[in-house]
């Protein structure tokens, strides 16, 4: 068979599977199907590879090419063209066809001569006839909608990276770019921006249907609920009162749905033909292992090519890759990709168009997010492990059942910090780091709260995140419901825990491994502790991310009562290392060691057999089968058709040996009567031989009764308790970038009040001080207030003398309670020098007072008496939280409570106005 005929015959079985009639124009018959592709036919130019014809009307032309022309296909456009516009024998009708392809049955090229510039692109096939009838039947195309029709973006209710987003969006689609990329940092709106463009791109571009694609049904949920909560704002219906949107949870697609919301695993598992494991839609689809020959997607007429316009896919940083790219690939639509956290790979995939860029810096700035300091936490145990003797007695616990046994350690166990809750688990390295947390907010971080911050927890598993469950509400001395776990195995329905923790007073921590590391919205948070460290960077920004969200005083006070105010800045505590370790582009599950037993075998079910996956699934069953009992070992040979685990292991190392293959593919040749050695061997050859050993290898694990047996013994694998090794804390404090932050933030209170002397009145008062004194008013200090505290300063009270804390610590005195709004005299006074030391507002008054009464009973012929001194006293209290006093004051509950203005002047006569007026100069100057 010649290339030529190859080629037509791949081109035949295409056409024929998205439902054309294929026939020699010998044998034609226009009337057997609606769509008819017919061979060679004639024109005057000379005969058409494959002339198609929809309801007996010509519509399109094939030029059929040998593979080695898929290089240089573009090269073949004007022959086609020529076809196109070709009279054909037969036909009286001269209009040009408006179909054209180029194809070698590998590739296929496609132009539509309807769109105001045809340009031709790839396709993964041929489009059914009922499309392009559809198509012809338009009055224009969707490229020239989208040039010509999109009017101006309503701007009401929109941010400006918003607006930036859609009308960015919208001019890359004008000139039919096939790919784009929002980039815009967690919290800035990115599914409210994507539904705004699709409700656009349905009602004024004419998409027929959009694929909202998502990596995790959770993030499909979430979407869902976007679209459901949408008012557009053209229009007082909802959303899904104008358009149809379907959550995918079968393999059918509702034809009569605009939008469509799927995990890519699951569309993966539609077009490849796959059964899909729903437990795999939990699981991102960066976190299983995806490089290597994955099972092709395979052309599916029930959702053919052209099924969707669009796609948006959402995190797109993580699930456009290897295995997963061929969803993408498989349809004729436009690709626009969702992130926060884009690296190198996600901009060349997008083809570096960036249609919208709104940075973590930019969001903040806009107060759109807040902005956070890092506080670290040390054990010794976490830095340098520790060790377990031999003939110690400690608890050794199963990972799954958790029951324990009691007894003796066989032989000497050193262990890192790294295998810390995983082989092993020292309760009191985890007491140590949560009581550490527990002093370090108290104190340090948000010494005035009465309750615990919204706090969420990353732990590196299950059992972990039980073990530090148990210990906070140990160290707390809280029930239940102060502390709860929020993962996709939590027995609590996690939706109704996370529903609590985002909207109701309890929990007020929680504790995750994999659940909302990502994509996940919970305003309140405002302490993150790492309890697990990540490699990949844009993981880590994403874990981040669930802190970044800013939110209003009235909602904060809604769970966290005693904030005083919106939230400014969350705090990271950094219990692992995680902010110093070394962060690579690639998800930390992409690294072979770090990828669960349960990811590396859904992995080769799937298809993802590279060298690496085999090898590691090969070691860690070889580890494995070392580990279990016998009762456990002949479960997995019964089940596996006879093979024991360690020959299952021993058959996956094998299947990537360089040698053996070899050997395969040289016994191959021989076979096949051909002469080899080993240095003449082709590349096909070798990659043959190593699939059939791979595959031989790989073959038991595709039986999930298999793999889920080996996950089970893996988790029933006995963990041991430290209680041997005690820790102790090393370090606790703010790191180094919390400390740069700090300075930033005393050197721009300090250029403030330089550059504002003349424009505040509390400014003016102290800057004159002390050639003119005159009463500084509670009013004064909340105007200064004020206007620290508004963007882009957002220097309050409370992160004022948090930055000065870190900086200064050695001149910082008083008790660290919480901040009084009067306490910003204090920060003004040392800020301008005129104190050595910053004490509360509070203590410098007192001291103040302690030596005006103790010198004024010196100069008096009779001392104040008790009473006098306790009006004295109460005065003093109201000045320190009021900055000054006057006879309307005594009006207040404290004073009013003592007998008010008429007590006070009968216990002091006409002495109390000069008192008052002496006190007030006194004690705040």
């Amino acid at each position: 068979m010649t290339p030529e005929s190859k080629a037509r015959q791949i081109i035949d079985q295409k056409l024929a599977a998205a439902s054309w009639v294929v026939q020699d124009m010998k044998q034609i018959n226009l009337g057997a199907a609606s769509g008819v592709a017919v061979r060679e036919y004639p024109t005057d130019t000379g005969p058409a590879d494959y002339l198609l014809f929809f309801d007996r009307q010509p519509v399109g032309v094939i030029e059929a090419k040998r593979d080695e022309a898929g290089e240089n296909l573009t090269a073949h456009e004007t022959q086609t063209e020529r076809y196109a516009s070709a009279k054909l024998k037969w036909r009286k009708d001269s209009t040009p066809l408006r179909f054209l392809y180029e194809s070698t049955g590998q590739i296929v090229h496609f132009t539509d001569g309807g769109d105001p510039r045809p340009r031709a692109r790839e396709v993964f096939s041929f489009f059914q006839p009922q499309t392009l009838a559809a198509w012809v039947a338009q009055p224009n195309t969707l490229r020239a909608r989208l040039a010509e029709q999109m009017p101006p973006l309503p701007t009401q209710n929109l941010r400006d990276c918003q607006i930036s987003a859609v009308t960015g969006l919208e001019k890359s689609l004008a000139m039919a770019k096939p790919r784009a990329l929002i980039h815009m940092a967690t919290g800035a709106g990115k599914t409210f921006t994507a539904i705004t463009s699709v409700y656009r791109l349905l009602k004024f571009g004419g998409a027929k249907r959009i694929l909202f694609l998502v990596d995790t049904r959770n993030l499909g949920k979430q979407a869902h609920q976007e679209f459901m909560a949408y008012s557009p704002p053209d229009d007082g219906r909802k959303f899904t009162e104008l358009y149809n949107v379907q959550r995918l949870s079968s393999s059918r697609i509702d034809p009569h749905a605009q939008v469509c919301i799927c995990t890519i695993q699951r569309m993966y598992s539609i077009l490849s033909g796959e059964e899909i494991d729903e437990s795999a839609e939990d699981i991102s689809a960066g976190e299983v292992p995806q490089s290597g020959a994955g099972k092709l997607v395979r052309y599916n007429p029930a959702v053919p090519i052209e099924e969707f316009d669009f796609i948006i896919i959402d995190e797109c940083h993580r699930s456009i890759y290897n295995l997963w790219k061929q969803v993408l690939d498989y349809f004729d639509a436009f690709l626009i990709g969702l992130t926060a956290t884009p690296d190198n790979r996600t901009y060349g995939f997008f083809n570096g168009n960036v249609v919208a860029e709104y940075s973590y810096e930019q969001s903040v700035v806009d107060g759109v997010n807040v902005m956070y300091d890092v506080y670290e936490i040390e054990t010794e145990v976490t830095r340098a492990g520790a060790e377990l003797k031999a003939t110690e007695w400690v608890d050794h616990r199963e990972r799954q059942t958790r029951a324990k046994r009691w007894a003796e350690i066989e032989e000497d166990t050193a262990y890192t910090g790294k295998e810390l809750d995983r082989s092993v688990v020292n309760p009191d390295q985890i007491r140590q780091v949560i009581r550490a947390m527990k002093a370090a907010v108290e104190t340090t971080i948000y010494p005035q709260r009465k309750e615990v911050p919204k706090t969420l927890i990353f732990a590196k598993t299950d059992s972990h995140a039980d073990d530090i469950i148990q210990t906070v509400r140990e160290v707390y001395g809280e029930g239940n419901a102060f502390c709860k776990k929020v993962t996709y195995k939590a027995d609590e329905d996690p939706d109704t825990i996370l529903s609590n923790f985002r909207n109701e007073y309890y929990p007020r921590i929680a504790v995750t491994v994999d659940m909302i590391a990502t994509g996940t919205d919970v305003k309140p948070l405002e302490v993150l502790l790492f309890m697990r460290d990540v490699r990949s960077r844009g993981y880590y920004e994403q874990m981040k991310g669930r802190g970044v969200r800013s939110l209003d005083g009235e909602s904060l006070k809604k769970v966290s009562n005693s904030a005083d105010g919106a939230k400014t800045h969350f705090v990271l505590i950094d219990a692992v290392g995680v902010e110093k370790s070394l962060k690579t582009e690639s998800r930390p599950l992409e690294k072979k060691p770090g990828v669960s037993l349960d990811g590396l075998l859904k992995g080769v079910a799937i298809g993802s057999r590279d060298d690496d996956t085999v090898l590691s699934l090969g070691s860690r069953l070889v580890r494995l089968a070392k580990q279990l009992d016998d009762k456990a070992l002949a479960r997995i040979k019964q089940t596996a058709g006879g093979f024991a685990l360690n020959d299952l292991a021993r058959g996956l190392v094998q299947a990537v040996d360089p040698d053996r293959i070899a050997a395969d593919a040289l016994d191959a040749a021989k076979a096949a009567g051909i002469t080899r050695n080993a240095n003449t061997l082709t590349t096909d050859e070798l990659d043959a031989a190593r699939q059939q050993r791979v595959a031989s290898a790989c073959k038991p694990f595709d039986d999930p009764k298999l793999r889920d047996l080996i996950e089970s013994a893996r988790r029933e694998h006995e963990q041991l308790i430290d209680h041997v090794n005690p820790d102790q804390v090393t370090f606790s404090g703010y790191s180094a970038l919390a400390e740069s932050q700090a300075q930033a933030t005393v050197q721009a209170f300090a250029d403030y009040l330089a550059t504002h002397r003349n424009e505040i009145a509390a400014l003016d008062f102290f800057y004159q001080q002390p050639y003119r004194r005159r009463a500084l008013t509670f009013a004064m200090i909340e105007e200064l207030h004020d206007a620290l505290a508004r963007p882009p300063l957002m220097l309050t009270t409370e992160r004022l003398w948090s930055a000065y804390a870190r900086v200064q610590a050695s001149k910082i005195g008083g008790a660290d309670v919480r901040r009084q709004l009067t306490d910003l005299v204090a920060l003004v006074r040392f800020a301008l020098g005129m104190d050595d030391e910053l004490r509360p507002f509070a203590d410098s008054v007192d001291k103040r007072f302690q030596a005006w009464i103790f010198r004024h009973n010196a100069q008096r012929a009779t001392a104040f008496s008790d009473e006098q001194t306790q009006w004295l006293r109460l005065i003093k209290d109201h000045i320190a939280t009021s900055c000054s006093i006057s006879r309307e004051d005594f009006d207040y509950a404290q004073l009013a409570s003592k007998g008010g203005l008429q007590k006070a002047w009968n216990v002091f006569g006409e002495q109390l106005d000069g008192l008052l007026e002496e006190m007030n100069e006194e004690l705040v100057a």
